[in-house]
This record gives structure tokens, sequence and C-alpha cells, in this order.
């Protein structure tokens, strides 16, 4: 890190203006940074296609391999596979963050990363390989004290845990008639961590919605209750993305491979 704010310092002083603002506990580009990285982000992409082509051409499978991945599912998931990867090709090594926010691959310096949901950049390569079962879902106790929906349309009447920064609303997804609508749902408890929806609503706060194999040990343990599995819709995309590079490289194409293969067909 500290390499890496040297790097900065000497970059801002050779253009002559602050790319970053910086605080105690965060730094974010200023308007110059963005101007300045979109400006710069093509030649980025040129380089790294360059190392990776002279990295083809020699065959080898070795070097740094850096990996994103959402905060649940890189614990749950990758991380188990890419232990088995890094005992497949020894002179590979693997750098694994953690984020459930779709973070610029280019900036964060990924190579490649593991997306759930529809990409917000459509720059990227995109290689998909599932559709993750989403599930509605409420406590036992939740169910003896309100009832359980049998239909879309009674969540009008239900507490529902919302998605962080949904206002006063939320929208969920159904498969009603043949169709997909979006029913509106309220609730007082919102958050944009898989791991507190999934609590609060095992302790009664409302009904959730989450992939299937973020709650399944709770569904195996009578912690949660899945309801209206037949208006589901067709699932939540999972995805490996890398950079736009005509020569990804070679370990990352094997990665990539090898993730794809090792994820368990249960998550879907």
């Amino acid at each position: 890190m500290q390499s890496l704010n040297r790097s900065l310092l000497a970059l801002e002083r050779a253009v002559g203006v602050e790319l970053v603002k910086r605080t105690t506990r965060r730094s974010e580009p200023t308007e110059a940074g963005r101007v300045f990285y979109e400006r710069i982000r093509p030649a980025v992409a040129a380089i790294i296609e360059a190392r990776n082509e002279a990295v083809n051409i020699r065959g080898e499978v070795s070097g740094l391999l850096k990996i994103g991945a959402p905060v649940l599912f890189a614990s749950a998931h990758v991380a188990p596979i890419i232990g088995h990867f890094l005992k497949l090709y020894p002179n590979v090594e693997i750098e694994l963050r953690t984020s459930d926010e779709q973070v610029d691959l280019l900036a964060e310096g990924l190579d490649v990363a593991v997306r759930i949901g529809r990409s917000v950049d459509e720059s990227v390569v995109a290689r998909r390989l599932h559709a993750l079962r989403v599930v509605t879902f409420g406590a036992p106790s939740y169910f003896s004290e309100h009832g359980r929906p049998k239909h879309p349309s009674d969540l009008e009447h239900h507490h529902c845990i919302l998605r962080a920064g949904a206002d006063l609303f939320d929208k969920w997804p159904f498969q009603i008639g043949g169709k997909r609508e979006s029913i509106p749902v309220r609730g007082r408890f919102r958050s944009n961590s898989a791991a507190a929806i999934r609590a609060a609503a095992s302790e009664c706060v409302g009904l959730a919605r989450l992939p299937l194999w973020q709650i399944r040990d709770l569904t195996e343990q009578g912690a949660v209750a899945i309801v209206l599995s037949e208006f589901e819709t067709e699932g939540m995309p999972i995805q490996l993305v890398w950079p736009p590079t005509r020569a990804p490289l070679e370990r990352v194409r094997r990665f990539v491979d090898f993730l794809a293969n090792g994820l368990r067909t249960d998550l879907f």
C-alpha cells in the first residue's frame, strides 16, 4: 500500500493536479482523477494485452493471479477451489479480494472476478456459468404470527427485508401467469449485507429474498422456510468477467475453466 501511495504521489507531481482526495478513512478520485483515468484506460488495457501476449508465447502457467468475488461466495465456494488450483499449479500465486460491489477491474488491478447478478460494466468480457436459484423465505415464528403468503400479491400485507438504498419500497420479481412481474414490497429493515439479511429473517424481522445457496443451511435446520416457490423467476446469473483484452493470461484461462468446472451443481 505504501509503494502504491508513493507511485500515486509521483504521478500527481508529474501531472500537476490532485488525482485522489485522501482522508484518514478512505480515498476517492477527484474529478480530474476520473477524467485522467478514462483517458488512460485504453492505454492500460493495451499494456496488459501486450504483457499477456508475451507470457502466452512462452506457454507458462505461473505468476500472480488477482481474483475478485462477493464476500460470502468467496469464502464458501471460491476459496476452496483456489486451494485445489494452487496444488495443481505450484508456480501460480493468488490474491483474493472480496467485495459485494461491482468494482472496476482495471482500477483494482483484477485479472478476473466472480459476479452474481447482471454486470453494470458492459465493456468486460463475461462467461456465464449458471443461474442461481433465488428464493423468498421467512422464519416459522414469523409465519405463526403473520401467516404464509400464497401469492406474490399477498406480500403487500407482509414485512419484508429490503436492499439498502431501496427507500420506502423495493420490488421483487416473480413469474405470474407466464409473465415476469415486479411486486412492490415494504419493510422497516434494509441492509446491503446478505449475512445481515439472513440473520434478520431467521429472527422473525420479516420475509427476505436471497440466493438459495446463502440460506441452504438455515432451511436444512428448519430455521427458515421457503415460500412462493411456484412463482420463482429464472434465477440470478453468475458470471466470470475479465478486462477486455484479446489475449488473456494463460493462468486466467486455466482458472476460469477450473472454477467453472469446480462449482457445485447444488448451488443452482
